[in-house]
């Protein structure tokens, strides 16, 4: 029997891609649910890359989740939903923070709404949220003295005198990053964060009230073709290679040796499709990363050689507020629930993404731009101004 799925955010990087999956399966009918935005898709959205590569593989609806009519059309017949439609950027959130709020929370508020006025009628069966690692903050740590710790974050007066190491909340020791579990602490440091948070938590308190299964991912840094070159907000990968192929200098912040999870797109979308009818993932949190770190200047150095950039890297302590220091995930989980094991490399996938990105029309207009605003803001520090 064909089941349908509600794609929310169904046109953006990681919902194109779980759509094209999707549409491998016959035994799925595949429904979406975007906006489109201007910030993702450009001035013509529907002529941009990742709408092009979705609108004939699904029913595609164009709206608003901030929308109850609409919401109520889209979860019509509905057996699944994965639910990816969120504003999206730790930076621009801390100054946006009615639009985050209203987007992220508001958004899965009338999906619940919606459902609710169905009552026994509802054939919604599983929920699969797109969660992020930013809530965990900082993430897990080792104290040479208080063992275990999740401190709230870095002091800006220490980063403005060039220490980005995270320091204990008691003891003031030096700390050594862990792998992040998904019983850690959580301490989101950014408003994108606590909205993250906050779904979660409705998803833990409606679905069992509501007799819904659900699975509530919480991804690593996701890259891989389809990423927005044109979002100055949300992904390193983006914003280096417009740079680098204009040859431009560029800004690693902090002392360039923060790390990141990166994870291959592809590897997301088979996880989450996976996850549709594995009964072991139901009413559970799993981790999706590669389990390994990279730092922003080995990803730059990286990028550099694989495009021939004659750019030069420069390290210059600049900094936001807000931003951890390090981001690895433990994968455990995701392995035994899921059997998931990260099938592309973070060599392959940025090979593959940069052959990708020279087929593109890049515009890095909107960075400088971006870094005023947050700097306006009060979260952006400039150290060589």
């Amino acid at each position: 029997m064909t089941q349908t799925i509600l794609v929310t955010g169904g046109a953006g990087f990681i919902g194109s891609e779980i759509v094209r999956l999707l549409d491998t399966h016959p035994e799925y009918k595949v429904r979406v649910l975007d906006i489109l935005t201007e910030q993702i898709h450009g001035k013509d959205p529907e002529s941009s890359y990742l709408y092009q590569t979705v609108k004939d593989r699904c029913e595609f609806i164009r709206g608003d989740v901030r929308d109850f009519d609409t919401v109520v059309e889209a979860l019509d017949g509905v057996n699944y939903v994965i639910h990816l439609a969120a504003e999206t950027g730790t930076g621009q959130s801390m100054y946006m923070i009615n639009q985050y709020n209203s987007v992220n929370v508001m958004g899965l508020s009338n999906i619940f709404q919606a459902l609710s006025l169905r009552g026994k009628d509802n054939t919604v069966r599983k929920i699969i949220l797109s969660s992020s690692r930013s809530v965990y903050g900082e993430g897990k740590y080792e104290c040479p003295n208080c063992g275990v710790v999740y401190p709230r974050g870095r002091r800006t007066d220490d980063m403005l005198h060039g220490d980005f190491s995270m320091h204990c909340d008691s003891c003031d020791a030096r700390l050594t990053f862990v792998p992040t579990t998904e019983d850690s602490c959580t301490t989101p440091n950014s408003l994108y964060a606590f909205t993250k948070l906050a779904q979660e938590s409705m998803i833990q308190t409606m679905c069992p009230a509501m007799n819904i299964d659900y699975t509530i991912f919480r991804f690593q840094n996701v890259y891989g073709a389809g990423q927005s070159l044109k979002n100055p907000y949300t992904g390193i990968l983006s914003i280096f290679s417009t740079l680098l192929l204009d040859n431009k200098d560029i800004n690693i912040f902090e002392d360039g040796q923060e790390s990141r999870d990166f994870i291959h797109v592809k590897d997301i979308a088979s996880a989450v499709v996976t996850s549709l009818d594995k009964t072991a993932s139901n009413g559970e949190i799993i981790n999706l990363g590669s389990g390994k770190g990279t730092s922003v200047i080995e990803i730059a150095e990286t990028l550099k050689q694989i495009y021939g950039s004659t750019s030069d890297l420069k390290i210059t302590g600049d900094f936001r507020i807000g931003d951890i220091a390090h981001n690895i995930a433990d994968t455990t989980k995701a392995r035994e629930l899921l059997g998931f094991t990260p099938s592309i490399s973070l060599q392959q996938g940025l090979t593959e993404f940069c052959k990708w990105v020279l087929g593109q029309e890049t515009d890095n207009s909107r960075y400088e731009q971006s870094l005023a605003e947050m700097e306006q803001s009060g979260m952006f520090v400039r150290q060589t101004a």
